[in-house]
């Protein structure tokens, strides 16, 4: 029986309580069909290593591949640009310098322990090929890869650059290190941080390494605790911080434990709360932006139909049948209809946290891959969240944009395979919200990824305009003089006027009423501030914008009545129109 058998056997039951990543680096292992590993994401964090039922030890990546998967046996070797060669034991370590000065007399102990790539592949080259008679199993774990095979056009690769990616392209492609049983492993946190040689090589296993979930937080929680070093509020245990803290990794768990127990100071609900949000932000390096809401759907005036559909989803969630939402929502409407508002009170309806996708773009080449990359591995550690996008026509772009060597098009990608991924269905919630639906992607907005089309338009009552008026003065937690209105004041003053447009008016009702010395806004307030105010007049932006939403909506029954009989193909000859006048296409 080989090596790699009875790695299987003699750990069979320790693979059971593997993560699943290093079950799969075990198994991909023992299948003799691959040299050369990529493991990427959560790298650089505590490790749970199992020693006995109940009992976990928390180690580092290397620690945990030499120990938990391969036992510390035969060779083990760590190579980066700072430490050079180092071996998991002095051991091993005696035993390479002894075999290398034989083979290179006059090369000394620093020069063969060299932490330049080309130097030290050249003799663990030749250290591998002097064992393989001694059939002794050989794993090179190389950590900062992307140090040594960036992700970078090969034209600008440096010599050295080249020599590693063709000295590590051919070692995974080698029949004799598979036959030799010899193993390297690559450690980078980003895939698109590496040579897409290597990574889209056939030859290359690529395991990625998540952000711990709940399971694993609390096994980590009552370690430390354990320990004595857990002091934790009312109403919090182990298991209720390990559910609110979705999305943070160990290290960010200790950092918050340790930070408590040298100020001798219980985590709070709220402190918890308050600093995942911080680590989160700058985990994401400023790409994620949480949304904060103190507001449901009780706070949002008319669009009855859409916050129907939103009232159901929110059932849904808390019934568990998160198997019957839709993948993501395109919201769209006119400038000021309370889009985003909108989204914010489902957030709140649900108690799901929502977070903003901020730019994630760079002018160097790979960076905006890896910052996107960054990011969804956020995204499914804090599942469940929702995602907000706001102008998402502008700032998600498409499958054809030119000038930036290709980076749009491979995030554009990378995004829409992420949506449509079902297995984050009613986990991770797209919102894409845009005034023109029309201008995003069909590859988007199409059944499996932001499938609900939602949209939202102006009040077309008075009474839709009295019920807005009543939820911003609740809103805006503003004193209004009992009995008064706005609808007849404005058909007074012939004023057209959005969501937006009324809480303009009702914000400098209220600086006049302060100006005049009451708190209370009196209907003279109202009145002086409706007959000054002055709308911002884009009529025909505002019509098309109206008519692409109605063009792209999902349900006929949330249209006003003036657009539920319009025929179809007459408004599309209208949209044609109007982007004649406008400028955007020609005649």
């Amino acid at each position: 029986m080989g090596e790699r058998e009875q790695l299987i056997v003699k750990n069979e039951e320790v693979i059971k309580v593997l993560p699943a990543w290093a079950q799969e680096l075990a198994i991909k292992y023992c299948s003799k069909t691959a040299n050369l590993y990529i493991l990427n994401g959560n790298i650089r964090d505590f490790l749970p290593n199992q020693m006995c039922e109940g009992e976990f030890v928390f180690v580092r990546i290397q620690e945990f591949i030499s120990d938990v998967i391969f036992g510390y046996k035969d060779i083990i070797i760590f190579f980066d640009r700072s430490s050079g060669i180092n071996f998991c034991s002095q051991e091993m370590q005696r035993d390479y310098l002894k075999t290398m000065g034989k083979t290179y007399p006059d090369a000394s102990a620093e020069e063969l322990l060299s932490s330049d790539p080309t130097r030290a592949f050249k003799y663990l080259e030749k250290y591998f090929l002097l064992n393989l008679p001694k059939k002794l199993r050989i794993v090179l774990i190389i950590d900062y890869a992307e140090t040594i095979v960036s992700n970078c056009d090969i034209s600008r690769m440096t010599d050295e650059d080249r020599y590693s990616l063709v000295t590590l392209n051919r070692w995974s492609q080698d029949p004799i290190f598979t036959k030799g049983d010899i193993s390297v492993i690559l450690l980078t946190e980003n895939l698109s941080d590496i040579s897409q040689r290597l990574v889209r090589s056939p030859s290359t296993i690529k395991i990625n390494i998540p952000i711990p979930d709940e399971k694993v937080r609390t096994s980590f929680l009552n370690f430390v605790d354990r320990q004595n070093s857990l002091i934790l509020g009312d109403r919090l245990n182990a298991e209720r911080v390990a559910k609110i803290t979705s999305g943070l990794n160990l290290m960010n768990l200790n950092q918050l434990v340790a930070e408590s127990f040298e100020a001798d100071s219980a985590i709070s609900l709220d402190y918890l709360k308050y600093r995942k949000k911080e680590i989160i932000e700058n985990e994401a390096c400023g790409m994620l932006e949480f949304i904060e809401t103190e507001h449901d759907l009780s706070m949002v005036s008319g669009h009855e139909f859409v916050k129907k559909r939103f009232k159901s989803a929110a059932k849904a969630i808390k019934l568990g049948r998160l198997d019957v939402l839709p993948m993501g929502y395109l919201i769209s409407g006119a400038v000021g209809t309370g889009k985003s508002f909108m989204v914010t009170a489902f957030a709140g309806e649900i108690g799901v946290p929502i977070v903003k996708l901020k730019n994630f773009r760079s002018k160097w080449q790979g960076v905006s891959e890896a910052n996107f990359e960054k990011v969804l591995n956020i995204l499914k550690a804090m599942a469940p969240v929702g995602v907000l996008i706001d102008e998402a026509d502008a700032f998600l772009g498409n499958r054809n944009q030119d000038g930036d060597a290709g980076t749009s098009n491979r995030i554009f990608s990378q995004l829409a395979s992420f949506m449509g991924n079902t297995d984050y269905r009613g986990k991770i919630i797209w919102f894409l919200i845009t005034c023109r639906p029309d201008l995003l992607p069909i590859d988007l907005k199409r059944q499996g990824r932001a499938e609900e089309h939602l949209a939202l338009f102006y009040p077309d009552t008075n009474e839709e305009r009295e019920n807005l008026f009543e939820t911003l003065i609740k809103k805006l937690k503003i004193k209004v003089q009992q009995g008064v209105g706005i609808s007849d004041l404005l058909k007074k003053y012939k004023l057209e006027s959005s969501g937006a447009d009324i809480e303009a008016i009702l914000i400098r009702a209220k600086f006049n009423a302060t100006m005049n010395n009451h708190v209370i806004i009196t209907k003279e307030d109202l009145e002086e501030t409706i007959r000054d105010f002055v709308s911002p007049a884009y009529p025909h932006e505002i019509e098309l914008q109206n008519l692409v939403a109605v063009i792209e909506c999902t349900g006929k029954e949330m249209l006003p009545k003036k657009f539920q009989n319009l025929d179809r193909s007459k408004m599309v000859e209208q949209i044609r129109e109007l982007k004649i006048l406008l400028g955007e296409i020609s005649e």
